[in-house]
């Protein structure tokens, strides 16, 4: 063990450890590349080891941010923060009214025993997150002693308290989309973004990423670890089935480019043996003894000390077959039975709380991949379309994404923002100035001409227009290399930066410390309220809960009418896209089934068919029948929905009812009811709580809402789809058009009134849900808090000083950060852009 161990131990007062320390070596380097079962073994004491893990996660996050040279004095001088006194005043000794005087007195910093106080942290430093981590970890621990606190008894508010202290951390990730042709610089892009060089393999001569990677933060160790989840083996079985039949149709397999995806998915995982194998041959065991972990549908996972080994050791699970000179060893490639891959980094702030993932195409054909990747692209915040930037306003790709994608990220997701990235902005032609000024001028000209052209194709999409207005589309001309070797741009000139701050800004808003916070005052608010006695009238109690109950039924009101006015305009709207749909049905129909394009048509038209409706192809458009049927439905409703359900963090549900109700707990505060002042911060908290789970709710609900009528009209389209797939021999293509125009022409009458009244139906359910969740959770509350006496709850009087002393340092900011300033994270999160 060397000084700097023996100076951290004692310093974070642990000196109990020093010892143990001494005798297995762990010097500052292995201080370091400690992990969660060594510390375990180290330190068996649960309450010491908590501390020691505490202490030293912030050492590590410190070593990140710091100069090396000057990041010791940096710990020292965070931690004059009096922990102990913390953990003191937490868990109280047996002498309740002796500590209870004591304690008082530590947090006022006027200790008999000396101690420095809990310092008065800087402004700037409040809304650092070292600071947050400290109060964070210290309302965690304050709840987790008054827990234990709280009478092993049955009783209605007990389960109450215990659940909701269980149920106060959340988790709520911002998710990035980024997508991408093969090439545009997609894995350079998000590597430079996030500060981890060679994490995602970018290749130089055929640069392929296969499956989705998801990038996130590892808040469990200091190791590059990514997890492999592996499709069904099921799954597989059926996929060979399709992949053979739809080789076998075609004797030229090597001309077509939906060939050469299905030739090239069982070559690189069976090499040139597939050929004369049958799909039962190719599900041995012998193909997979590599990963075992596919068999038995499990994930498989992979560690590294460094990004570049963690990346080499993902090459065969990501990547299709390349030529690079690093990957010349790989015998078999198993993207193709990979769903997804989730690489997480250590110690990264940007990733704290989002999650980039890099997203493959528009789709997969495998239904499990399929299903996954719209998941995703429905719970993106934001999307990056990626594309080089001396192609960025020609290139057909990356539009089509955007076209095709666009309502799952809009009516049907919950997508704010499409940020369009122009890479490689470096890159430029010749020019007769070849001076660094000169350069840098022809470089920036060329990047704000690309920003102006990019801008002029965008404005010319009126499908994604329908669902994103032009405030949420933003340019960027981006250069990883320049921000890494700053040769001719300034750093700032390359905009990786901007984007840097972007994702800073997503994880600031979503507060985890403040929210848990907040919870934890209206938890200790109701306990200390139920544990008081003194001068508290009975009459007064019921004053106060008769005129909550009569504003809940007024509120309520306030919600009702609009949701009403809602339905109206939805039934309105849709009936107008039935008549529509009934119409001009079959010419639609007629476009799909008789593409302008012939060559091949058959071979497509039975995956269609053998696929309910959809055919993915890796390259091009997407066929998607159902969608098609159902366009004049959705085109009916879609400027109504966006309407009712805005993505926009400043704008709510149904007119803003949810996010504009209240019970007026604020003013009752600022009248004579200084005795329930306790009872009402809870019901406050309760009711911004409550706000925060609907909008939650509905913010997930509506996805299936505007699914709903696709899902519909795919459900009833099944049936010809089943009779079309068995159709073989002579003229089948002819049958098979027959058999699906016949169906529709049939059925035209029933389905889209079908499919309108599904969607009448789950809007009406969602409304009466929300309705009796309010009323439900908001009179259970006010029945706790002012209904129920709690005989044997205990005081904490001194838990809730200390958190709401934590609570005024979160909310108390300048007046340019109004952010935290406002009564309640519900609030708050309404006040962000």
């Amino acid at each position: 063990m060397d000084d700097f161990v023996l100076n951290k131990l004692t310093q974070w007062d642990l000196s109990e450890l020093i010892q143990t320390f001494k005798e297995q070596h762990i010097d500052r380097e292995a201080l370091y590349e400690l992990d969660d079962q060594t510390i375990a073994e180290l330190i068996p004491i649960v309450g010491t080891r908590l501390k020691f893990k505490k202490r030293l996660k912030l050492l590590l996050e410190e070593q990140n941010t710091t100069d090396p040279e000057t990041s010791e004095s940096s710990v020292q001088c965070k931690w004059e923060f009096d922990e102990e006194a913390v953990f003191a005043q937490v868990c109280p000794s047996t002498n309740k009214a002796n500590d209870k005087g004591k304690r008082r007195l530590d947090l006022q910093g006027e200790s008999s025993q000396g101690q420095s106080p809990a310092r008065k942290r800087p402004r700037e430093d409040i809304h650092g997150t070292y600071t947050e981590e400290v109060i964070l970890s210290d309302v965690k621990d304050i709840m987790r002693c008054v827990h234990q606190k709280l009478p092993n008894q049955d009783d209605k508010l007990n389960k109450f308290l215990k659940n909701n202290i269980n149920n106060l951390e959340t988790d709520k990730r911002e998710v990035v989309g980024v997508f991408g042709k093969t090439g545009a610089g997609k894995s350079s892009l998000i590597n430079a973004v996030i500060g981890v060089k060679n994490l995602l393999p970018s290749g130089r001569i055929i640069a392929c990423t296969s499956v989705m990677i998801k990038v996130e933060a590892n808040m469990r160790n200091s190791k590059y670890e990514a997890e492999i989840e592996f499709i069904k083996k099921e799954e597989w079985k059926e996929e060979l089935w399709t992949l053979f039949n739809f080789l076998g149709d075609n004797e030229d397999q090597e001309k077509d480019k939906d060939d050469q995806d299905s030739v090239e998915k069982l070559s690189v995982l069976y090499g040139e043996e597939w050929r004369n194998k049958s799909p039962e041959n190719l599900m041995d065991k012998k193909y997979f003894r590599e990963i075992p972990e596919f068999l038995h549908s499990k994930s498989k996972i992979l560690t590294s000390d460094t990004a570049k080994e963690l990346s080499a050791k993902c090459v065969k699970y990501t990547r299709s077959e390349s030529k690079e000179e690093d990957d010349k060893d790989v015998k078999r490639w198993y993207w193709p039975l990979v769903k997804c891959v989730t690489v997480r980094v250590p110690n990264n702030r940007l990733l704290q709380h989002v999650t980039l993932v890099d997203l493959p195409g528009n789709g997969d054909r495998n239904k499990s991949r399929d299903r996954m990747w719209k998941e995703v692209v429905g719970s993106c915040s934001t999307v990056w379309i990626v594309t080089e930037i001396n192609r960025a306003a020609s290139e057909t790709e990356p539009w089509e994404i955007l076209k095709e994608s666009c309502s799952l990220m809009g009516n049907g997701g919950e997508c704010r923002q499409i940020h369009f990235i122009c890479t490689k902005s470096d890159h430029f032609e010749d020019s007769d100035d070849q001076s660094a000024a000169g350069v840098r001028a022809q470089i920036l000209k060329q990047n704000k001409q690309a920003k102006k052209q990019v801008k002029a194709e965008f404005s010319k999409l009126k499908e994604v227009k329908n669902q994103f207005g032009e405030d949420c589309f933003k340019v960027f001309t981006v250069s990883s290399k320049e921000f890494l070797k700053k040769k001719r741009l300034d750093p700032d000139e390359t905009e990786i930066p901007t984007l840097q701050e972007f994702l800073q800004d997503l994880n600031e808003w979503h507060s985890e410390t403040l929210n848990y916070v907040s919870g934890a005052r209206g938890i200790l608010s109701l306990i200390q309220g139920a544990s008081s006695r003194e001068g508290f009238q009975a009459n007064i109690k019921t004053a106060v809960s008769i005129e909550l109950e009569e504003k809940l039924s007024l509120e309520l009101d306030k919600v009702r009418e609009p949701m009403k006015e809602t339905l109206m305009a939805f039934e309105k709207c849709l009936s107008e896209g039935v008549d529509k749909s009934k119409s001009s049905c079959e010419k639609v129909l007629k476009s799909v089934l008789y593409p302008t394009k012939k060559g091949g048509f058959h071979k497509i038209l039975k995956c269609v068919v053998e696929n309910g409706g959809i055919h993915k192809t890796k390259k091009g458009k997407s066929i998607n029948i159902n969608t098609k049927l159902t366009s004049c439905l959705t085109d009916s409703i879609d400027e109504e929905f966006k309407k009712t359900f805005p993505n926009e963090r400043n704008s709510g549900p149904f007119n803003r009812v949810i996010n504009t109700f209240s019970l007026g707990t604020e003013k009752l505060m600022n009248k004579e009811c200084e005795n329930v002042k306790l009872q009402l911060t809870f019901l406050k908290t309760e009711e911004e709580k409550m706000k925060t789970k609907l909008n939650k709710l509905i913010r997930e609900r509506k996805k299936t809402i505007y699914s709903s009528l696709t899902t519909t009209i795919e459900e009833t389209m099944k049936e010809c789809y089943d009779g079309a797939k068995e159709i073989r021999g002579e003229g089948s293509l002819e049958k098979m058009r027959e058999t699906i125009a016949k169906h529709v022409h049939v059925s035209k009458n029933v389905m889209f009134a079908q499919a309108k009244d599904a969607m009448m139906k789950q809007l009406r359910d969602l409304m009466l849900e929300i309705l009796e969740k309010l009323e439900s959770t908001m009179q259970e509350s006010i029945e706790l808090s002012l209904k129920t006496d709690g005989d044997s709850i205990p005081d904490v009087s001194v838990e809730l000083e200390m958190v709401n002393k934590y609570y005024n340092e979160l909310t108390e900011c300048p007046d340019d950060d109004a952010i935290l300033c406002s009564d309640s994270p519900g609030q708050a999160a309404a006040l962000r852009p």
